[in-house]
């Protein structure tokens, strides 16, 4: 019983890792391990159909061991799918097509009846080479491990591991089934972000150019660097798909991920202080907020490259996740402070200037903005990553292409609300309506 309930233990550990792991283009990856004495090591997590295969090739394995000499049978390669799990996890019955000949040993995962070994370090020849395709004719979302079951000892080797599945044409589709989608999704956004753009640019740059100011142009340039990013995901996306590796656009991808980022970031930080549009400078403190968000997204973008290109076999990998995880909380928290510092700035001089509707105006105007950035930052970050951890991995495209129907859906918003205009509904208002809007500020009180 015990050791059945510390089979259920590290079965559960590993879940928890391949959950940190989120679901993407299975690229041939290559990597050396030196002296690592990991119990367990995950490499990809990938959804396979029923023409699936996992190719996995090391040259120079070799273990070296504290104690006696380790058993090769207690290093190996294993598949772990969800649904084999779930059944772990509530004590069902193991599926008979995983592990017919189950290991009656149960002191290593490789024994486990719930896993599908592939090969163990006996399988090598005498220079501690292997190399074997599997097919995998269940079709599920499986996660790639080594396992080493030898304690205080350490493995060294080079893996190039390759997980695809085929057409039936008999090409190579190196995209998990649920990610199948995503290089036509970042396309049609690419068009979508084209038009918004050619528009953006007849408004400021023609129709009311008299009436655009700088944060409009920084605006233009937070579309094309959305755009530049979204043909660069989808050309990541395509080669990767035939390919199996990005032929350089995935530093197109990180780069502009990185340009768009600082730019929405700023762009929120400067509409929230109302840089040119309501004043011409920064305040000290305003200045001291764009210091902080710059380099903080320069630092969460250089975590999420580590984590993009490397993998869970990296050491120190869930450390760069959480740096990642901290430091975009962190922007997403400072670039509010300005929204809130212009909102009490508004509504105390509103006691003093004598143009109450005006100040009612930028009130509801800053409120309904602060209000949308909470919800687009919390969609992004919650409800995205939700959506990428419970949908059926058959689906997995359905969150990124939520997170950009919200973009767009909140570019719109940001771009129609502070759009440059003569007579903008929000600063230019009849003098009939200054009695109400002062009424109106002193019985509400125009606070979050």
């Amino acid at each position: 019983m015990a050791t059945a309930t510390a089979a259920r233990v590290l079965l559960l550990l590993l879940a928890v890792a391949g959950a940190l792991l989120r679901p993407a283009a299975a690229e041939i990856k290559q990597e050396s391990f030196k002296d690592d004495s990991r119990a367990s090591i995950l490499f990809e997590k990938f959804g396979f159909s029923r023409r699936g295969f996992v190719s996995i090739a090391i040259t120079g394995a070799k273990t070296s061991s504290k104690l006696a000499k380790a058993d090769p049978e207690q290093f190996g390669f294993f598949l772990l799918s969800d649904e084999a799990l779930f059944e772990a996890i509530y004590e069902q019955p193991p599926p008979t097509d995983l592990n017919p000949n189950p290991d009656p040993n149960p002191g290593c995962v490789l024994s486990s009846p719930y896993v599908k070994p592939l090969f163990s370090f006996a399988d090598l020849d005498g220079n501690g080479n292997y190399h074997k395709t599997f097919p995998v004719t269940h079709p599920d979302e499986y996660s790639l491990f080594f396992a080493n079951c030898a304690p205080e000892t350490a493995v060294t080797m080079e893996v190039r591991t390759d997980m695809y599945n085929t057409n039936l044409d008999g090409s190579k589709d190196y995209l998990s089934v649920g990610q199948a989608p995503v290089p036509a999704i970042y396309a049609f956004f690419t068009v979508c972000y084209l038009v918004f753009l050619g528009v953006w640019l007849y408004v400021t740059l023609y129709r009311n150019r008299l009436s655009a100011h700088r944060i409009h142009h920084l605006m233009s340039g937070l579309l094309a660097a959305r755009m530049l990013y979204c043909i660069s995901a989808a050309e990541d996306q395509h080669y990767i798909r035939i390919a199996g590796t990005p032929h350089g656009w995935d530093v197109m991808f990180y780069l502009f991920q990185l340009v768009k980022g600082v730019i929405l970031f700023a762009v929120i930080a400067l509409i929230g202080t109302g840089w040119s549009f309501l004043k011409p400078f920064l305040q000290d403190k305003e200045k001291k907020v764009l210091m902080v968000v710059i380099p903080l997204q320069v630092a969460a973008n250089i975590a999420s490259a580590v984590v993009g290109e490397t993998g869970p076999f990296l050491q120190g990998w869930v450390t760069w996740n959480q740096i990642f995880l901290f430091v975009d909380v962190a922007c997403c928290c400072a670039v509010l402070f300005p929204v809130v510092w212009s909102m009490r700035s508004l509504r105390e001089s509103s006691k003093t200037d004598g143009k109450a509707a005006r100040t009612l105006a930028k009130l509801t105007l800053f409120r309904q903005f602060y209000v949308v950035v909470i919800g687009y930052l919390y969609f992004t970050r919650i409800i995205v990553y939700a959506l990428k951890t419970i949908t059926n991995y058959k689906y997995r495209w359905v969150s990124v292409a939520a997170e950009e129907v919200a973009t767009v859906a909140f570019y719109l918003f940001m771009f129609y609300m502070f759009r440059p205009a003569e007579r903008n509904q929000y600063f230019a208002l009849d003098e009939d309506e200054e009695e109400a809007a002062e009424l109106a500020l002193r019985e509400e009180e125009f606070e979050l």
